[in-house]
């Protein structure tokens, strides 16, 4: 019998996939101090306003909101600091290719534990027009509707 993968989610950005097309994803690792990590345990989390950088060859997430520890007391950090992103070397210079070119950005989709640490999981993203929304949800409702009819088929 297999064990959990040790995955636990901890904040998840549902935003973004209906904002943007997500053509590729990242993990990085998160640099926190002790208190924050504290914080993450208790799930006390939000990346829904928060967006992605790269600058002079490292990766940061701005408007990361982790809640301040209830008896961290002085060791509290400000919540919405800028927190740098662990990414390998050759990642980051592909990434910044990458936003080079026209309409490309980075967003965090998910915060999450993978075994003891805290991981972000980052997305290559091009942002959706009007009318790709519209789709989108035009898909969600016919897709709702026939699950709701063979749901009422199946009961009779």
């Amino acid at each position: 019998m297999k064990k959990n993968s040790g995955v636990r989610s901890i904040a998840n950005n549902k935003k973004a996939f209906h904002d943007y097309f997500i053509e590729d994803t990242y993990e990085a690792g998160v640099a926190l101090a002790g208190t924050e990590v504290k914080s993450l345990r208790l799930g006390k989390c939000s990346i829904k306003e928060s967006f992605v950088r790269v600058e002079r060859g490292e990766v940061f997430i701005y408007g990361m909101h982790v809640s301040p520890y209830e008896k961290g007391n002085i060791f509290n950090k400000d919540p919405l600091r800028v927190k740098k992103l662990l990414l390998h070397r050759d990642e980051i210079r592909k990434l910044e290719g990458q936003i080079a070119e026209k309409g490309y950005t980075l967003v965090p989709l998910k915060v999450y534990f993978k075994k003891h640490l805290i991981k972000v999981e980052i997305g290559l993203a091009r942002g959706k027009k009007l009318y790709d929304k519209r789709q989108d949800i035009a898909k969600k409702d016919q897709r709702r509707e026939a699950e709701r009819d063979f749901k009422v088929k199946n009961l009779y």
